[in-house]
């Protein structure tokens, strides 16, 4: 995007911009991760090293029984949030003040990005914003350079102005999830126990910064997902290159690191004629276990929800009904798989930690709560709203929260990490507290039937009954020169159980039962909750088996340079309603109270996610039962997503052998 045009109506705004003529001069181009290292093309002062042990020493020392190496291709993943991104701004006070409405997850960018393009002081903007149709990432920071653009005629103009960009120039200029390349060395001995890894990881940024070096931090971190290694090591670079630059998406770059991790781990136990839940199971890291950035695991729940699942999902005889099913049916086949995660909660940017919020209570008993985190459909405000009406012990119809607004709670780090419930839900329960130790020596002069009348006796005696409260998260930092520290407050631990059945002619495939269980300590609403995991799985299902993003690049050169082919519903499949598993069932963990979230409960909007690589590894499962019967039994790559084509490319008959050998890897834009 390089510029923008202002109009009476939406529809001659974009007819005057298909007028514009831009003259340019064409310069060679980097459009993916594998041009960005052939021509070093890397954003500066990006390179990060984490290591625990001595890897050289130990894959050099005969210790190892094997050694594996390999690379995974892991695809990017566009949004589609329902609410593309739109802002309204106008001007106040004869262009003194300049107001806005966002879709977004962080106000306070906007409020800051204004002020910036503007020349004005953040304090004469205000951005406020009621909730939002979806974000997801998405609208962390990529919307407030399209909410500063509108800001500027509105400005200038001194009248209102709205932007509210199309379908298809949201996806083309507004980033997505990154592309990932990992290189990795594995050794293992003959049970399958891992002993040293050695991985490089690089993501496609693209043309400016924005949060990629975080995304990659958060990546390296996972890239051990929930197995113990003694040794490791890992080096990771963020590649510049000439598309839209790419922004945070749920999860944010940790299950690009675990899908990585998941891939090795299948392929040893390919290698060691092994099933891979055995080799899942028997690297699990436990209580006690120090991370390779020095984070020693607490109340680690892996073992116990794990075996919850096996049972759930009665794993074994599930697995002899699909190789009998496999026996007997020749282009249909079923596969199975069980795929664990650990997903650390806070932003690995230490700073952001900080939540603040305001409670007023008025003199009928009602309350009034504001605080920075940002509704976008995952309930926040239900769940904020309910820990005010507990700590007052009053009605939650007797709590209202309006919407969120920089003028009312200034500096607020934006809605992401999965961390607002637990820091916006700390501070809104600071504020209660400090309003409730007011008001007590009220209450205990005398006895009052409703708060109603509590907070008329505090009004009547001068007691103020607004209260700023405000959190930080205790106990975390990191040292990037060292590479060791704290990073997370703690981790949300689940797994997940998918049985999938293919059809090799097709490749098509459905999901017929979908098994995930999820250790969210005491969860502040369960319904919510159960929610949150149903949609994240979903979403995930779509990053790992149908969202594909086709870029005009060295691999697809059908496509203009450059140019993002998939950019609607037309030609961009996202999951709709017959891509749920046919038999869904969602559990929680019980009796695991959680020690470092308020009232117990642990954070669930992105760990959920990566379980949907169960899907994936179950499709994985199914093709290679296929290539069994076709008599190849060696490890195959298999990229994702695994669309129907991939899948259908990667089933060995003859058909595909003329056009594909049993190593064939169909190209993907990263």
């Amino acid at each position: 995007s390089i510029g923008v045009v202002v109009a009476d109506t939406h529809e001659n705004a974009k007819i005057a911009a298909r007028k514009v003529h831009v003259e340019y001069e064409e310069l060679p181009a980097v459009l993916s991760i594998q041009d960005a290292l052939r021509s070093n093309s890397f954003h500066p002062n990006t390179e990060r090293c984490m290591a625990k042990g001595d890897v050289e020493h130990c894959f050099q020392s005969g210790e190892l029984d094997r050694v594996l190496e390999g690379e995974v291709h892991v695809g990017g993943q566009e949004h589609f949030y329902l609410e593309t991104n739109s802002s309204m701004v106008w001007t106040m006070d004869g262009g003194n003040e300049v107001h806005m409405i966002s879709s977004t997850q962080a106000p306070q960018k906007h409020q800051k990005y204004a002020s910036h393009v503007l020349g004005l002081p953040m304090s004469k903007i205000v951005c406020k914003t009621k909730r939002i149709g979806g974000g997801f990432g998405g609208k962390e920071t990529r919307s407030a350079g399209i909410a500063a653009a509108a800001a500027v005629p509105s400005y200038l103009l001194n009248r209102p102005v709205k932007i509210t960009l199309d379908r298809d120039v949201d996806m083309m200029i507004s980033g997505q999830r990154h592309s990932f390349l990992g290189k990795y060395k594995i050794g293992f001995t003959n049970e399958g126990k891992l002993l040293a890894l050695d991985l490089e990881i690089y993501n496609n940024a693209g043309n400016s910064l924005d949060l990629s070096l975080a995304v990659l931090d958060r990546a390296m971190f996972h890239s051990d997902n929930v197995y113990e290694i003694p040794n490791v090591r890992i080096r990771g670079r963020v590649c510049f290159t000439n598309i839209p630059s790419n922004t945070a998406f749920r999860g944010f770059g940790g299950p690009q690191g675990m899908l990585i991790a998941e891939n090795w781990i299948q392929r040893v136990a390919v290698e060691l004629q092994k099933s891979p839940e055995e080799i899942r199971e028997i690297n699990f890291q436990s209580e006690g276990s120090v991370l390779h950035y020095g984070q020693e695991l607490q109340h680690c729940t892996l073992a116990q929800l794990w075996s919850e699942l096996k049972l759930s999902c009665d794993f074994w005889k599930t697995r002899s009904e699909v190789d009998v099913f496999n026996k007997h049916n020749r282009w249909k086949k079923r596969g199975i798989a069980m795929v664990p995660t650990k997903f650390g909660i806070s932003f690995t940017l230490k700073f952001m930690n900080q939540a603040g919020a305001l409670v007023q209570v008025y003199t009928d008993g009602t309350v009034l709560v504001t605080h920075g985190g940002v509704e976008m459909g995952q309930g926040l405000h239900t769940k904020v709203a309910q820990i005010a009406a507990s700590s007052f012990n009053i009605p939650l119809s007797s709590v209202f929260i309006s919407e969120t607004s920089t003028d009312k709670v200034p500096n607020a780090s934006p809605t992401a990490a999965s961390a607002s419930s637990d820091i916006y839900g700390a501070a809104v329960l600071d504020a209660c507290e400090q309003i409730k130790a007011r008001m007590e020596p009220i209450a205990s002069k005398m006895e009052h039937n409703s708060f109603a009348k509590l907070a008329r006796a505090c009004y009547e005696e001068r007691i103020d009954l607004s209260a700023h409260g405000f959190y930080i998260t205790p106990d975390i930092d990191f040292d990037w020169k060292t590479g060791k520290g704290n990073p997370f407050r703690y981790f949300t631990y689940g797994a997940a159980f998918a049985e999938v059945e293919i059809d090799t002619l097709t490749g098509d495939f459905h999901t017929r039962t979908a098994d995930i269980i999820l250790d969210l300590g005491y969860s502040l609403n369960p319904a919510i909750d159960i929610g949150q995991i149903e949609g994240a799985f979903i979403q995930g299902l779509g990053w790992v088996a149908m969202e594909e993003l086709k870029w005009g690049d060295a691999d697809h050169t059908w496509i203009s340079p450059g140019f993002l082919y998939t950019c609607g519903p037309g030609n961009y499949k996202i999951p709709s309603t017959d891509d749920i598993p046919l038999k869904f069932k969602v559990s929680l963990l019980k009796g695991n109270p959680n020690v470092k979230a308020i009232h117990s409960s642990k954070a669930v909007g992105e760990p959920p996610f990566f379980l949907a690589a169960s899907v994936f590894f179950a499709i994985k499962d199914a093709i290679a039962a296929s290539r069994m019967e076709a008599g190849y039994n060696d490890w195959f790559p298999l990229d994702n997503p695994a669309t129907p084509e991939r899948i259908r490319m990667a089933c060995i008959d003859d058909f595909t052998k003329p056009f594909a050998g049993p190593e064939y890897r169909p190209k993907l834009s990263v």
